[in-house]
């Protein structure tokens, strides 16, 4: 279940942490070249460019630039996974999604018994007490143990390529929207069966130890512009959980090709940023587009 880490990673600047969770202050960056991927889908009078992210970055990846930085400007506005709302409206959502009744059993409880002495592990070694979870939905225990150990090894939402292009949108006055609302984003993770979502959290503890190289070796696949390595653990460790992968990446990414079918109807350019995992793959948004009658062509640089 590797993969969970990175979809966490996405919910990064979304979610109410512990405040044990603050990143890490950041070393002295070395400042060294990313060369992501980057598509475009064209007719004579409508350019969509397709640029997959990292959610969270260490400092010092110069990637808005070259071929990237050329398509960004001569967009006519920026589309993302979704716009933030205001971090209390934010919570509000993450709340009605993540906690369970009172009247629920402790998660501690209905975690399967080989599992529990790692969750209380996980949970207290990130200075949270045992049962800081205990009524929360599996789901919203896995994304927090996910990123803890990321957010203090300096993975940052703040360095990741959404922050910087919707600054950059915002300084050249293009308008920024968002493919999902906040509200369907986290209703998918509170959607998932009891079962997928306690796959997650095992899957989760068993990653853990793990997580921060994991973490790396996406930003480097990323870094390099190497789409294949990435469906590669992005995509195909999800096939232990069908639901999980059906509901967080194959449904949406079917639903994004549509999207962009529709705006080719429209004139004018746009530049889309999701995560790179929904651009990798046999069941991606590249691939999906292709039942539109729709090519992305690679941008080499």
């Amino acid at each position: 279940m590797r993969s969970l880490t990175s979809i966490a990673a996405a919910l990064l600047a979304a979610l109410p942490l512990p405040a044990c969770a603050q990143s890490a202050p950041a070393p002295e960056a070395t400042v060294a070249d990313a060369d992501p991927a980057l598509w475009v889908v064209k007719d004579e009078d409508t350019t969509i460019y397709l640029f997959g992210t990292v959610h969270v970055l260490k400092p010092g990846l110069t990637w808005f630039d070259e071929a990237v930085k050329a398509a960004f400007d001569k967009s006519d506005s920026l589309v993302l996974e979704l716009v933030q709302p205001a971090p209390e409206a934010m919570q509000a959502i993450v709340m009605k999604n993540a906690v369970t009744p009172q009247d629920a059993p402790a998660l501690t409880d209905r975690l399967p018994a080989e599992k529990r002495d790692a969750y209380v592990k996980a949970v207290t070694g990130i200075g949270a007490p045992a049962n800081a979870f205990d009524r929360y939905a599996p789901w919203f225990a896995a994304v927090n143990l996910s990123l803890v150990p990321l957010m203090k090894a300096g993975y940052d939402p703040r360095n990741g390529p959404e922050g910087v292009l919707t600054a950059a949108a915002k300084a050249a006055k293009k308008p920024v929207t968002g493919l999902e609302t906040a509200e369907q984003q986290i209703g998918y993770f509170g959607g998932l069966s009891e079962k997928a979502q306690m796959t997650f959290l095992t899957g989760t503890l068993d990653e853990l130890p793990r997580a921060e190289a994991t973490m790396a070796t996406m930003v480097d696949d990323w870094s390099r512009g190497n789409p294949d390595a990435l469906a590669k653990m992005l995509n195909d460790n999800l096939k232990d959980s069908p639901e999980v992968a059906e509901t967080l990446l194959y449904k949406r990414n079917a639903n994004w090709a549509k999207w962009i079918a529709e705006r080719m109807k429209q004139p004018g350019t746009v530049f889309v940023a999701v995560g790179a995992g929904h651009l990798a793959g046999d069941r991606s948004v590249i691939a999906d587009l292709k039942a539109h009658q729709l090519t992305a062509e690679r941008i080499e640089y």
